[in-house]
């Protein structure tokens, strides 16, 4: 598996949308590259779905969300439009996304792991795991800071 400091290898496919996408497009922008074994399954609708929600924030923040999975390209659109994702979703039906990556499994699905990299693509964190509970948590942390609590009142007449 690539490692924290490698630069993200580029890799061109169609997502979601019916589009044509190219990682190197989102220079400039920092990504949340997610992995997940396999379409309309539990675990990878909820982190779907989850991601759906936090894009707008995201989005606010600079930050795009991009999922890849070895589903079929219409698999990826019918899952996108179920989740309610309006970031790419790309298909790897060829397995050489994941195979760049390594985080093919055995069983030829992807594993499930989060990619964080920067704006020059290069990965800065990564998160590993087969729930979805603790890649999400780690995109709040990082880009999706709780507001401060707010100042105490200033006593005095």
């Amino acid at each position: 598996m690539i490692e924290v400091g490698d630069r993200a290898p580029e890799f061109e496919a169609t997502d979601s949308r019916g589009e044509p996408f190219r990682l190197s497009g989102l220079r400039g922008r920092s990504v949340i590259l997610y992995f997940f074994p396999k379409a309309f399954t539990g675990g990878c609708t909820i982190e779907t779905q989850q991601f759906a929600a936090l894009a707008p924030a995201l989005t606010e923040k600079g930050v795009q969300v991009v999922g890849v999975s070895v589903d079929s390209a219409e698999t990826e659109q019918r899952f996108a439009a179920h989740c309610g994702a309006t970031f790419p979703i790309v298909s790897d039906a060829g397995k050489t996304i994941a195979r760049s990556y390594g985080v093919l499994s055995l069983l030829g699905f992807s594993k499930r792991v989060t990619f964080f990299l920067d704006e020059s693509g290069t990965v800065r964190e990564i998160v590993t795991g087969m729930l979805p509970g603790p890649h999400l948590a780690k995109a709040k942390a990082r880009y999706l800071p709780a507001a401060p609590p707010p100042a105490p009142p200033r006593g005095g007449p």
